[in-house]
């Protein structure tokens, strides 16, 4: 495959830092801040940024289990972030040959419709589990989300980008 003009041969990712990272955006989302409709999900913008750079490490059963542990935490319907998340990466790493092909910032516009899709499913499905609508400021989420996703990719991909051997006369 030929690479794309400008992009740079990145170094394997550590499966410790893959996971490591998860876990602390589960840690985040996990704060006790209060329910905040509009506040983004951090396990989820991670969850699909693994799953689009390295799909064959962290895939459906990460994500449904990342979900569960969601559930079982906000006492939610069980199930609800775990549909979600598996929809979610279902179709990140149906779309992750695509989506990397597009600068970061396309990257987010085309996620936008993904998380916005995923927080669709949880609000459904509180619905059906008889919860009341939540109001306008749920269509803020997806779009923080969106607006994450440059960070976490240079957070995510820094250390990938370091010299294997780093010496005196290399630049980088």
């Amino acid at each position: 495959m030929i690479m794309p003009r400008g992009q740079v041969l990145l170094l394997p990712a550590s499966p410790g830092f893959i996971w490591g990272s998860l876990l602390v955006a589960l840690m985040l989302n996990l704060l006790p801040l209060g329910r905040v409709v509009w506040m983004p999900d951090f396990l989820a913008v991670v969850l699909v940024f693994w799953s689009i750079h390295q799909p064959r490490r962290v895939g459906l059963t990460a994500a449904f289990l990342f979900g569960l542990a969601l559930d079982v935490h906000q006492a939610a319907l069980l199930g609800q972030h775990a549909l979600a998340y598996t929809v979610l990466i279902y179709f990140a790493i149906m779309l992750h040959r695509r989506i990397l092909w597009f600068s970061v910032p396309g990257q987010a516009t085309q996620l936008l419709p993904l998380f916005a899709a995923a927080h669709a499913i949880t609000i459904v499905l509180r619905l059906i589990g008889g919860g009341a609508l939540p109001g306008w400021d749920v269509l803020l989420a997806p779009l923080l989300e969106a607006a994450l996703w440059p960070i976490v990719s240079a957070l995510l991909l820094a250390p990938q980008r370091r010299a294997p051997n780093p010496d005196a006369n290399r630049p980088i």
